[in-house]
């Protein structure tokens, strides 16, 4: 370590914690590279779902959420990141380039990089226990820091046209062969690294007015007793002012200050994307919902059922597949 740039074993540290971030079908589509005084973010476009994500939307979204991961996760360990967003103009690609400076952590850091590890994507029902508005507030601050505005969908008609637009875009997507055919090589999953695990899918509801994505082999069980009737969960809509590269770039680091506070709150959590991967839905929702502002993000939150069961952890592809530039032994 120096003056300038912490060791390699911090470093090592904090981007194990970054690739935790949730990313579109657990595709972590990123990459980083280690240089001599900073620490640069660039997406794997080989990891790019093509009939879900064609615009690279989800993809940069995805990459978002593992930059603020990883801007937590340093702060935490005693370095501010100076972020440069979109720092080369001629290099779309480079999504980011971290500068780290010593600096104390603060409480709230250290509190948001504990909810790393334990944050979950948990598709299952909610309980009845209704969410505190102050915690709302709190996770739309967040958010706002991270230039979007998180809007609480809580009344008619505003639920009425999140649930079409999930419905629609479910729809649609169940008559798309492309579509299924990718889904079904990237859901379902057994002891992979990437992907969505068959144990982290619920079978699609039958009730309730909140449909869920169909993956492949869907294993998780319900808690028992609880009911979709009963499920008191606050559907959350997240935008921005535009729709270019920074804007989705930064939709991803605010949806990442959203679920690492709903989790640190004690929360379960889990996004809401496929309305916003087809055209239709996606307009609906600006025009609906969003008032005129891009939608980036769908997010369901509340309490889990004081009966449910811990979700394990997603996999991950070992740290020393996704980061370049450094020599150690790579956890």
């Amino acid at each position: 370590m120096t003056a300038w740039f912490p060791d390699n074993y911090t470093v090592t540290t904090a981007l194990a914690l970054a690739v935790r971030a949730p990313s579109v079908h657990n595709s972590q589509p990123w990459r980083w590279r280690i240089g001599d005084r900073s620490v640069h973010l660039y997406p794997d476009t080989q990891r790019r779902l093509s009939v879900t994500d064609p615009d690279e939307r989800d993809l940069v979204l995805s990459c978002g959420a593992a930059l603020h991961h990883a801007r937590v996760a340093f702060a935490a360990l005693g370095w501010r990141t100076e972020v440069h967003r979109m720092p080369n103009p001629a290099e779309p690609d480079h999504l980011a380039a971290l500068e780290l400076h010593r600096q104390e952590p603060g409480s709230d850091e250290i509190a948001l990089a504990a909810a790393i590890p334990r944050r979950r994507t948990d598709r299952r029902r909610y309980s009845s226990w209704p969410v505190p508005d102050q915690y709302l507030t709190t996770m739309a601050e967040q958010a706002a820091a991270d230039g979007a505005v998180l809007k609480a969908i809580r009344g008619e008609p505003e639920r009425h046209h999140v649930v079409r637009a999930l419905s629609e875009a479910a729809r649609v997507h169940a008559d798309d062969p492309a579509y299924r055919t990718e889904l079904a090589a990237w859901s379902g999953r057994h002891g992979s690294a990437e992907g969505v695990p068959a144990i982290s899918a619920p079978p699609p509801e039958v009730s309730g007015d909140v449909p869920t994505r169909a993956f492949s082999d869907p294993r998780l069980v319900q808690p028992p007793g609880a009911t979709a009737e009963g499920d008191e969960a606050v559907l959350l809509a997240l935008a921005t002012a535009s729709d270019d590269r920074l804007s989705r770039l930064r939709a991803g680091e605010a949806t990442s200050a959203v679920l690492l506070t709903a989790t640190s709150l004690g929360l379960a959590c889990c996004p809401l994307t496929e309305p916003l991967e087809v055209q239709t839905t996606r307009e609906l929702l600006r025009d609906r919902v969003t008032d005129g502002s891009a939608p980036q993000m769908l997010l369901r939150v509340g309490w889990a059922p004081i009966n449910a069961d811990p979700l394990p952890a997603t996999p991950r592809h070992p740290i020393g597949d996704v980061v370049r530039g450094l020599t150690w032994n790579a956890p």
